[in-house]
């Protein structure tokens, strides 16, 4: 039976999206997983744009994501994605990205938020979204849902500043959340960029950012592979996210 509030998209890596190496960035991916979710909310008639009437976006919240592999340039896969249900303010949705054989080498769960764009609070599920819901249940294969807390950093082994610049914004006026992975693992030891291989990212999102205000990400190390990260901003050192990675 087809399941209609599923969206499969089909992408082939280009260059503009890979490192180094020849391989996607962790970015990259995440930026295709966000892509498919925006085809399949449009679809569903949720969209930003759909939405905007009603004075209300969606915000991430919480994400993880875990990596078997990264595909490699000119490489193609597949991405699905589907709600996955709600839970009082909160509607989680599961990403699974799979390469030409079928064979899944990425997935990820999120939880997400409705703000209110006038005065930038959570706000309420309304009862048309919730209307999905009955459908939504019937999938029965539902990723682990993100963690609601990741440990406290105790110490600063490594630290990057960045700014919030015009085109780093989304459609919210607030820095895509895309730019918040990115500067986070920017601010690792020089051998992971260059050899390592991410294998797992859990993010918490706490405060939008917005355009030029000054950003450190600061990054505590656990163990071997195991790291902390979090997002201050340098106004007054308000906590913007944090994170945990593994590394191999």
């Amino acid at each position: 039976m087809e399941r209609p509030y599923r969206c499969t998209a089909e992408y082939q890596i280009r260059t503009y999206e890979i490192d180094s190496r020849k391989q996607a960035t962790v970015t990259a991916l995440v930026k295709l997983m966000h892509e498919t979710a925006m085809q399949n909310v449009i679809d569903m008639k949720l969209s930003v744009w759909d939405l905007e009437p009603r004075q209300i976006s969606w915000v991430l919240m919480k994400k993880y994501v875990n990596i078997d592999r990264l595909p490699r340039l000119g490489e193609k896969i597949t991405v699905e994605t589907y709600p996955a249900g709600f839970e009082k303010f909160f509607t989680f949705r599961d990403y699974k990205v799979y390469d030409a054989g079928g064979r899944l080498i990425a997935h990820s769960g999120s939880t997400w938020l409705l703000m209110d764009t006038l005065t930038r609070r959570m706000t309420r599920i309304p009862d048309f979204i919730l209307e999905y819901g009955p459908a939504i249940e019937t999938y029965g294969d539902f990723l682990p849902r993100p963690q609601g807390k990741l440990p406290a950093m105790e110490r600063v082994d490594h630290r990057l500043g960045f700014r919030v610049y015009w085109h780093d914004l989304d459609f919210n006026q607030h820095l895509n959340n895309t730019y918040y992975v990115q500067w986070m693992l920017e601010a690792v030891p020089p051998h992971l960029l260059q050899s390592g291989q991410l294998r797992s990212l859990d993010i918490l999102y706490r405060l939008e950012c917005h355009w030029q205000q000054e950003v450190i990400a600061e990054t505590q190390q656990l163990n071997e592979g195991e790291f902390l990260h979090r997002l201050v901003l340098a106004e007054d050192g308000r906590e913007v996210a944090s994170a945990k990675t593994e590394w191999m």
